[in-house]
């Protein structure tokens, strides 16, 4: 988790939270970005754009899926598991 937290404060660090729609409205970490793992096709071109990318989901397991399909098409990304651990890595 340390290397997170590194990224976390490097500029341009942005979180991914792959989780669904509905989840993400029921909690998410500050300044984080929702964009649901089944939509990470549509969302390519934007990504290859960003860099210093975290994927996160509720438990770890969606973020992992995320993290491999994202360095799959050449976007370097890290997997920060669940919002939860970021949100207190932040604090």
């Amino acid at each position: 988790m340390t290397e997170i937290l590194e990224i976390l404060q490097q500029p341009g660090a942005v979180v991914i939270d792959v989780r669904s729609e509905e989840e993400f409205a029921q909690g998410h970490l500050a300044d984080s970005i929702n964009v649901a793992l089944d939509r990470l096709t549509d969302n390519l071109p934007q990504l290859h754009a960003m860099q210093n990318i975290i994927v996160c989901c509720a438990s770890g397991v969606r973020s992992q899926k995320a993290s491999l399909f994202l360095k799959q098409n050449g976007i370097n990304c890290f997997n920060g598991g669940s919002w939860l651990d970021i949100v207190v890595l932040k604090n």
